[in-house]
């Protein structure tokens, strides 16, 4: 895993490489990157003071009149920005946000999953995750002009993206995050770069850093990328299948060889695997957040939209990679429904918080979806009881809003601006009048 820095270390490495100053990142409640920069002169003093700054500007942050807030940078986290000159070069921290008493503030999203990783150490257990971000390259953020029309895992001309997923990749790999895949995805223009799994906390971090680095690098090719959920009608959309499996002391908690029904899954896996379809509605509006999420989230697509489980069915929302002998630290749960638009620190714990709720639940794992659902009609399907993800992000807003899990989970600070927030974004899309109203019913009405 990755190498861990200490203050002395970040001390030392800024004054011997020159960097004069020092992004402070975070994420608002949305998981949108926020950002500031001191000089390399107060860094000691950030270190054991903090930063403040002004929370009421920060999305779901706080109110006017209790504004203040702190910044106090993870020095584990440190990385000097590739895409910036080396020469006065810019590094970058994580922080964790306080109150200024000190206390963790309720509204800082990667408190929110530290919280649940905390849970999840008091019951023996370690989360890891791997999650697989999908993209689009287009000509600009103006619109919708392809790269290439080149296929899933192409190598052909078509695929003029290459050097752009290779320049990503190396400046990954120099900010410390290391790769486990990189293709041309299934739809023209679209790629994916596969993070090798690492702990939840550190991955969240990665995610915000991937995402960035993404952008950054098309930037600096002259192009934009964009992780929009369904960017472009008619074709696939761009999901964050999300691998995640807990670890005790004796090695992976999912994986029992004695396994009477031979899926090679422990009481535990599959206790956390029912915890996550029990849930999953609950935490679609998280893992699914936009509006533009749910356009992605219909039958026929490869995303997943029936709330079932399989080994093989790549049709089923959570999938476990099939055993192979030998590899019992790869036994995994594969969540198929996010995409990578999420904010992946609520993502994570929201995962992990209904995957705990499983365990302590001591939920029955049903029975594996074995047929093609996509193929199913709505009576076949409500004969087997399987349930349906929300077809809107209205409907998830009710889910979310409704489940007291979730406001257990997230705490109700992040429940509460969550709800408002998307319920803000739905009533502004539901007042819009779109292109396709006005080509269907102009003419005829």
């Amino acid at each position: 895993m990755a190498t861990t820095f200490d203050k002395e270390y970040v001390l030392k490495t800024v004054e011997e490489r020159g960097i004069r100053f020092v992004r402070f990142w975070f994420t608002d409640v949305l998981g949108f990157l926020k950002s500031f920069a001191i000089s390399d002169t107060e860094l000691e003093t950030a270190f054991e003071e903090g930063m403040g700054f002004d929370g009421s500007s920060i999305q779901g942050f706080t109110r006017i009149q209790e504004s203040d807030m702190v910044a106090f940078p993870d020095p584990t986290t440190f990385q000097i920005l590739p895409w910036r000159p080396t020469e006065g070069g810019v590094a970058r921290m994580f922080c964790d946000i306080t109150t200024p008493d000190g206390d963790p503030f309720a509204g800082d999203p990667r408190h929110a999953l530290k919280r649940l990783l905390k849970k999840a150490s008091d019951m023996g257990y370690t989360m890891y995750v791997g999650p697989e971000l999908e993209f689009f390259y287009f000509g600009d953020s103006e619109g919708t002009e392809l790269l290439d029309k080149g296929g899933y895992f192409d190598l052909t001309p078509l695929d003029v993206a290459s050097d752009l997923r290779r320049d990503t990749v190396l400046a990954l790999e120099k900010l410390g995050i290391p790769v486990e895949y990189s293709h041309h995805e299934v739809a023209p223009s679209q790629h994916e770069i596969d993070l090798r799994y690492t702990d939840a906390l550190s991955m969240a971090d990665n995610v915000m850093t991937y995402r960035l680095t993404v952008k950054e690098i098309a930037y600096a090719h002259g192009v934009y990328a964009t992780f929009m959920p369904k960017p472009i009608q008619g074709v696939n959309g761009s999901g964050m299948h999300t691998h995640q499996s807990l670890f005790s002391e004796e090695g992976n908690a999912f994986f029992d060889a004695n396994d009477p029904q031979g899926y090679n899954l422990s009481e535990v896996g599959k206790a956390y695997i029912a915890g996550l379809l029990k849930y999953a509605p609950d935490f679609c509006a998280v893992t699914n957040q936009f509006v533009n999420s749910y356009k992605r989230l219909v039958p026929g697509y490869e995303a997943p939209v029936y709330v079932t489980w399989a080994r093989r069915n790549r049709s089923a929302m959570v999938r476990v990679p099939m055993y192979k002998p030998g590899k019992e630290n790869a036994t995994r749960v594969e969540l198929r429904s996010p995409d990578p638009a999420a904010n992946p620190y609520l993502a994570f714990a929201v995962m992990l918080g209904s995957g705990l709720k499983g365990i302590e639940e001591g939920l029955e794992l049903p029975a594996e979806a074995t047929n093609n659902i996509f193929h199913m009609t709505e009576d076949e399907l409500a004969a087997a009881g399987i349930r349906t993800l929300p077809e809107d992000l209205g409907e998830a807003i009710k889910l979310f809003e409704s489940s007291d899990a979730m406001k257990e989970i997230l705490g109700e600070h992040i429940h509460m601006y969550f709800v408002e927030n998307k319920k803000a974004e739905w009533n502004e899309y539901k007042a819009y009048v779109t292109p396709w109203e006005q080509e269907k019913y102009l003419s005829v009405l």
